[in-house]
């Protein structure tokens, strides 16, 4: 490939898949849940927030070798719905790095043809995030490189709730019957 690392760290070559993996075997979509990084620094003696750090530097250079593999897309499970139960400070320190990651690396990613697309209940985020998200999904929305996905403020049992109640709705309406609620029906919710 002759692109460069799809990061602002412009000293780090690319990554050539080594020999011995097939290239045709690699997965299309590649999905990581960034969880542990808080215990990963208290082991080593640091600070939980070293910990966030470091993780953001693996989710880059996570990203720069997906990228430079041919992986299509990388969905980042970054902070869910659960993590609000964290230390305030903590959680503020989270979304603070947050913007300043999104505002450090924006232009890197548009001139890597990283399209980049955020999922979760985006609207409980502080207003300036939001409006960064808003920000790099519209810039990078016709990017033809590799599908960045950040899970923002997403839980799995908050989307089951939700499926759960939209079924019940429907049910109450009439329109459902309550029997043939199933995995499919749930999937399709």
């Amino acid at each position: 490939m002759s692109r460069p690392p799809a990061t602002s760290n412009e000293t780090t070559p690319i990554q050539r898949c080594p020999p011995e993996l097939d290239r045709e075997r690699l997965p299309a979509h590649v999905a990581l849940i960034m969880d542990g990084n808080g215990r990963w620094a208290e082991s080593r003696g640091l600070p939980r927030v070293m910990g966030h750090r470091a993780g953001v530097e693996a989710l880059k250079a996570t990203l720069r070798l997906c990228s430079d593999w041919g992986i299509a897309a990388l969905t980042a499970y970054a902070f869910s719905t659960e993590n609000w139960s964290r230390p305030g400070d903590e959680v503020n320190f989270l979304m603070t790095l947050f913007e300043r990651v999104l505002q450090k690396e924006l232009r890197t990613l548009e001139a890597e043809q990283v399209r980049i697309r955020f999922l979760g209940d985006l609207d409980a985020l502080p207003t300036k995030l939001q409006e960064l998200i808003g920000d790099a999904t519209e810039r990078t929305a016709d990017n033809s490189g590799i599908h960045f996905n950040v899970c923002t403020n997403y839980g799995g049992r908050r989307e089951l709730v939700q499926a759960a109640q939209r079924l019940a709705q429907r049910a109450a309406a009439g329109e459902l019957d309550p029997d043939s609620i199933d995995e499919n029906s749930i999937a399709a919710e």
